[in-house]
């Protein structure tokens, strides 16, 4: 079945322009009148509430990083359900950040609690450096068309050098398999738009690198991390767009900690991100189109 999510999702850069909005969010970010006032639950939801409310209209989606509400036990598992449910409501583009990285049984219990029930999302990342085996369990919920995975295949982290730049005997990168790997598995369910709902993230690092990797990959829609606090330029990230779509970029702490950087008063922190995520919309746009 062709995928419908990865052409909604398509359509949303479209519409809204390539930015995710990341909802890593830390008590530290959120302002003290709000924090003074509610549980650690309470105060997390509503500040994201705020933040999703404020840039909806101006970004194609929002990646929560649950490690964020993991570090805080129970009243951050909650807040975590509760911001996707507030996502779900307004019918906006989830990815659940979770780099899950498991076999079998496992795996199948790892979809099951991120495609169903209270933390369901409509996109996954995951780690597939254990081998294939530990995507597959995730194939039967993307066959049906609404679901559909980022998986981890360029990172720009340093200890990427460790793994992922180790050459076959073919002199290629292993990142490159596993690249050509996941794109081949996610072919049987391309959708409308030319690419498939089984994505990878590819962390931005130099010009040749960035063009090649786009080449190799031209049905694999990325998630695209490091723009803004990590260092990325809009004409770093451009490279790896197809006139303006074929990725989404993420910024986390640019867009939520924007009333800071501004040195705004805290309860302008909504003003603020969207003030952000309309310039980082308008910047990335303006280099795909140089």
């Amino acid at each position: 079945m062709r995928s419908k999510i990865i052409d909604k999702l398509y359509k949303r850069v479209e519409e809204r322009g390539v930015v995710c909005v990341g909802l890593d969010t830390s008590l530290d970010y959120i302002p003290e009148y709000i924090k003074n006032n509610n549980s650690i639950k309470d105060a997390i939801v509503k500040f994201n509430k705020e933040i999703i409310d404020k840039t909806f209209d101006v970004c194609s989606c929002f990646k929560v990083q649950i490690a964020y509400y993991e570090a805080l036990g129970i009243e951050g598992l909650m807040a975590y359900k509760e911001t996707l449910k507030y996502l779900r409501e307004k019918d906006l583009i989830i990815i659940a950040d979770i780099k899950r990285g498991d076999i079998s049984a496992t795996a199948k219990m790892y979809a099951k609690a991120h495609f169903e029930g209270d933390f369901e999302a409509d996109f996954i990342t995951l780690n597939p450096y254990m081998g294939m085996d530990s995507i597959e369990p995730y194939i039967p919920y993307i066959e049906k068309g609404e679901k559909g995975i980022f998986s981890l295949v360029r990172t720009s982290n340093k200890g990427a050098f460790d793994i992922e730049y180790i050459k076959n005997a073919e002199g290629k990168n292993v990142y490159d398999v596993v690249g050509e790997k996941i794109l081949n598995m996610g072919k049987p369910y391309i959708g409308e738009c030319g690419y498939t709902p089984m994505g990878g993230v590819i962390g931005r690092t130099h010009i040749e690198e960035g063009a090649k990797i786009r080449e190799n990959l031209k049905e694999m829609f990325f998630l695209i991390p490091g723009y803004g606090a990590q260092g990325g330029k809009a004409s770093d990230v451009a490279l790896y767009l197809n006139n303006g779509n074929g990725g989404v970029v993420n910024s986390s702490r640019g867009i939520l900690l924007a009333y800071k950087n501004k040195g705004e008063k805290e309860e302008n922190f909504g003003k603020c991100a969207r003030e952000e995520a309309i310039r980082m919309r308008d910047e990335i746009r303006s280099a795909c189109n140089k």
